[in-house]
């Protein structure tokens, strides 16, 4: 086993809060990481993130080109686009196309775990898609399981 010698099943859990950002789609991929230092302490598990709001979402995409971030906030903006005639309009008329457009990407991610890392694909990253005008900080739990390793001295 690599000269590790495996501790047991744990289960790790944090909240990460994130800055309010501009309407898009935002690459958190680092940021997720920062804030689970026991990612590399893990031989093999599962990290879900959960975000804790009804108009923002998660995804996997492309993240070596920006534009791939542009172009994903245009095409949900074509499928889902603004317009005063929503019923649900009390928070403005990017709410209620902000719910559905969370609706279509969801709201949490389950990220395979492998020797300390996430399992992405070489040009995956994990984003946080804003769908509001006027968004405020957002929430995140993480949730990590796995086998622990402790490397042998």
């Amino acid at each position: 086993m690599f000269g590790s010698e495996v501790f047991g099943v744990t289960w790790v859990q944090r909240e990460l809060q994130l800055p309010a950002m501009r309407r898009g789609c935002h690459p958190i991929t680092e940021r997720i990481i920062e804030a689970m230092p026991e990612l590399q302490y893990v031989r093999v598990g599962l990290l879900h993130i959960f975000i804790q709001h009804t108009s923002a979402s998660l995804t996997i995409n492309e993240s070596a080109d920006p534009a791939v971030l542009e172009d994903l906030d245009d095409v949900l903006d074509s499928l889902v686009p603004e317009r005063p005639s929503y019923r649900h309009a009390e928070e403005g008329d990017d709410d209620m196309p902000g719910h559905a457009k969370a609706s279509l990407l969801g709201s949490s991610l389950l990220v395979p775990v492998r020797h300390g890392r996430l399992c992405l694909g070489l040009w995956q990253g994990i984003w946080l898609c804003e769908h509001r005008s006027r968004a405020g900080p957002r929430r995140l739990i993480l949730t990590l399981q796995g086998d622990i390793v402790g490397i042998s001295q």
